[in-house]
């Protein structure tokens, strides 16, 4: 698997460089659909995150997807609202919880927003057989893991 010590140190500085640019790059278009919409880039990506899950969920879930404190959770929440994308609801089974509910005609505007600006992006993969896509999806997954555990890192380090 480990290939020849320059050939592999050649191809890892490539990566480097390539990674600043796709995380740039992403970020830059984040923030372009986010103004579109007059949401925080954080606020997207959340609700990016709200409509992957299987229902309404508590703000301290809201604050794990997003790596944020329940303050800032809850303000985050807050902007959603009212900007009309979740509604708060005392959860049926235990009162005492309140849960952010999806609003689902704006999440549909929302989806055809992204579809409209992502356009077919699927072709960028055409040209991949099935073991390159498998490669991808591995390296994308293991990307999100250790995407969240630095920021885990990040807000438990004291500022110096």
């Amino acid at each position: 698997m480990a290939g020849n010590g320059t050939g592999r140190s050649r191809l890892l500085a490539e990566l480097g460089v390539v990674a600043r640019r796709y995380m740039a790059s992403y970020a830059l278009f984040n923030q372009a659909v986010a103004d579109r919409i007059g949401l925080h880039p954080t606020d997207l990506q959340c609700l990016n995150l709200l409509t992957l899950e299987e229902g309404p969920v508590t703000t301290g879930r809201v604050a794990e997807l997003t790596g944020l404190t329940t303050g800032s959770a809850t303000r985050l929440v807050d902007r959603l609202e009212r900007a009309g994308y979740v509604v708060r609801r005392r959860d049926e089974v235990d009162r005492r919880r309140v849960l952010v509910v999806t609003v689902p005609e704006r999440i549909a505007e929302f989806g055809r927003l992204w579809d409209s600006l992502a356009g077919d992006w699927s072709r960028i993969f055409d040209d991949l057989d099935d073991a390159e896509l498998a490669v991808i999806v591995r390296h994308m997954e293991r990307t999100v893991e250790f995407g969240g555990e630095q920021i885990a890192r990040l807000r438990a380090r004291p500022e110096s």
